[in-house]
């Protein structure tokens, strides 16, 4: 049997591996001389990779993270105050969500809340989680516009069903009505001590109720969603402020001069 005759039949059988890496790896154990065993090993490893690999991609593809700094740009001098340590366990173990805790992400626009929330999501993914990154009003927008009880119930489990939620921005959003209060309440109450939420935000709990004027479910809301959270606080000036300056007083963003 030629090699791509096997190639095609391992393929039949379910093989993710692409043809052209099967016909090179079944010509170099034909060459080496492989054992059964030896080649058996080789090739279970090789489509592990393989399946691993299109698992990140696939899920990286529905995370709907963006672009953004990985965390070794992080400039971690630039705040006057943000418990780093805190972050690096969560960020390393990643047992917050094992537990089906929160995350808060709290300070002023342009600190590096949502970087941070990133890169919470990145590790996760490439640790096997299924994650989803959206902004609070592009996720209520989304729901909003579902016009039928099937329709909505399907986009209500992209936001329900990940084991790990970032969602962005709140208290950047226009006033809301009772009705995305509602929303808002329903997948964190679906997801309370399950499935871990990380919030970005540059409001206190007591002001969350600017968000939604008048919604009675916003002291429920934050009640579960506090009720196992780790709170972040960044208090900085602005990153992308202090950059600009910086470059209009003719310095780069790591503080060298231009040349």
């Amino acid at each position: 049997m030629s090699n791509e005759d096997l190639s095609h039949r391992l393929q039949l059988l379910g093989f993710r591996l692409p043809t052209e890496a099967l016909q090179d790896f079944l010509a170099r154990a034909t060459k080496e001389h492989l054992s059964a065993v030896a080649m058996a090993e080789k090739l279970v490893e090789l489509e592990r990779r393989e399946r691993e690999a299109r698992s990140l991609a696939s899920r990286t593809r529905l995370a709907m993270l963006g672009k953004f700094r990985t965390l070794d740009r992080f400039d971690w001098n630039h705040p006057k105050r943000i418990d780093r340590t805190l972050y690096e366990r969560l960020h390393a173990t990643l047992d917050f969500v094992e537990r089906g805790e929160n995350v808060l992400l709290r300070g002023p626009s342009g600190v590096g809340k949502t970087t941070l929330a990133q890169n919470l999501g990145l590790s996760a993914l490439t640790r096997g989680y299924t994650v989803r990154f959206s902004t609070l009003a592009g996720m209520l927008a989304d729901l909003l516009r579902r016009d039928s009880l099937p329709a909505f119930e399907r986009c209500l489990r992209r936001y329900v069903r990940p084991r790990l939620l970032i969602l962005d921005e709140i208290g950047y959003l226009l006033p809301g009505d009772n009705r995305s209060a509602d929303l808002l309440y329903n997948i964190i109450s679906r997801r309370h001590e399950a499935r871990s939420v990380v919030i970005t935000t540059n409001l206190p709990f007591r002001q969350w109720g600017t968000v939604f004027p008048g919604a009675a479910c916003v002291a429920a809301l934050v009640d579960r969603f506090v009720q196992h959270c780790h709170v972040i606080d960044i208090d900085a000036e602005s990153w992308r402020l202090t950059t600009s300056i910086q470059s209009q007083n003719g310095r780069s963003v790591d503080g060298q001069e231009k040349t």
